[in-house]
C-alpha cells in the first residue's frame, strides 16, 4: 500500500533520478516528476512537469499538494559558478520556499562528499565536522546544507542532506572502493529518509558497507539506514584494471578525490 499521496522527484531524468523514478514509485499514489528537459510520456500514476528550478513562480506551483520532495535536480558536477548559481543556489532556495509555503513536510536531497572533500583520508569524520569543500560544486552543497538547517530551525521544514559518495552500479576506480554507494543501498537509504518518523535536519553519508571507510554515520542512526553491499567484492577487478595512485596525489590523499585534485574550473 502506498504510504504517500504524492511525492515530488526533481532531476527525474538524471541517473539517480531515473533509478528512483522506478524504485520509489510503489511508495506513492502519484509520483510528480520534473526536469528542465523532456522526460517522455508519463507512466501510470505519474505526473510530468517541465520546470526550471530557477523560476520561482513555477517552483511554487510545482511543490503544491506534495507530501515530501526527493531533490536530485541541479548541477551534479563541477562547473562554472554561474551555472551552479542558478541551479544549486537559486533553484534550491526556490524549492525550499515552495515547500515552506505549500506545507510540504520533508525534503530529501542529494548533497555530496565534496562538501567535505579536503579532509585528509587519514581521518574518519562524522556529520559534526566543519565543511571543507573542494570545488565550486562542493561550496554549493555547503550552502544547501546551511539552507536545510535554516529551514528546519526557523520554519520546521524537515530535511535530510545525503552526502552521496560514488553511486554507480559498481566501483570503477580504487578511490571508489572506499566511497562506493550501490544502487540498492541508495534506494534503501532514500526509503528510510522518507519513512523515518522524525529527521529534523539530518546529514547522512551515502555510502555502502565497505570495508574501507572514511565516514561515520552514528549521528544519523535514527534514519535506520542499514547498507548491505560492500565494494570489496570488486577489489580484484578494480585493481587489475587501474594503476595505484602516487602517494602525493590528491586524488587519494583527501576525501574529495579528483575534484579536489583538479584546478579551478574557470581557469
Amino acid at each position: 500500500m502506498a504510504q504517500f499521496k504524492r511525492l515530488l522527484l526533481t532531476g527525474a531524468s538524471g541517473g539517480l533520478g531515473t533509478l528512483l523514478r522506478k524504485e520509489i514509485a510503489p511508495m506513492a499514489e502519484v509520483m510528480r516528476l520534473t526536469n528542465r528537459h523532456d522526460m517522455g510520456k508519463a507512466g501510470p500514476d505519474e505526473e510530468i512537469v517541465l520546470c526550471d528550478l530557477s523560476d520561482k513562480e513555477a517552483v511554487m506551483e510545482l511543490t503544491r499538494d506534495v507530501d515530501m520532495v526527493i531533490h536530485m535536480g541541479g548541477v551534479g558536477r563541477e562547473s562554472s559558478f554561474e551555472a551552479i548559481l542558478q541551479s544549486n543556489y537559486v533553484g534550491f532556495y526556490n524549492l525550499n520556499e515552495g515547500c515552506r509555503k505549500n506545507g510540504v513536510k520533508r525534503v530529501i536531497w542529494g548533497s555530496s562528499n565534496h562538501a567535505i572533500g579536503f579532509y585528509p583520508r587519514t581521518r574518519v569524520i562524522d556529520a559534526s565536522v566543519m565543511p571543507r569543500p573542494d570545488s565550486n560544486y562542493g561550496v554549493s552543497k555547503v550552502f544547501g546544507e546551511g539552507m536545510a538547517q535554516y529551514y528546519w530551525d526557523k520554519y520546521q521544514l524537515e530535511s535530510v542532506s545525503i552526502r552521496i559518495g560514488s553511486c554507480f552500479p559498481e566501483p570503477t576506480d580504487r578511490r571508489m572502493l572506499t566511497t562506493w554507494l550501490s544502487y540498492p543501498d541508495f534506494v534503501h537509504l532514500t526509503e528510510r529518509c522518507l519513512i523515518a518518523p522524525r529527521v529534523e535536519h539530518t546529514i547522512i553519508y551515502g555510502v555502502s558497507d565497505n570495508d574501507m571507510r572514511l565516514w561515520d554515520n552514528h549521528m544519523a542512526a535514527h534514519i535506520g539506514y542499514r547498507p548491505k553491499d560492500n565494494a570489496e567484492v570488486f577489489r580484484a577487478k578494480v585493481e587489475a584494471a587501474t594503476e595505484p595512485y602516487h602517494r602525493d596525489d590528491l586524488t587519494i590523499a583527501v576525501h574529495g578525490g579528483g575534484i579536489a585534485a583538479a584546478g579551478h574550473f574557470e581557469d
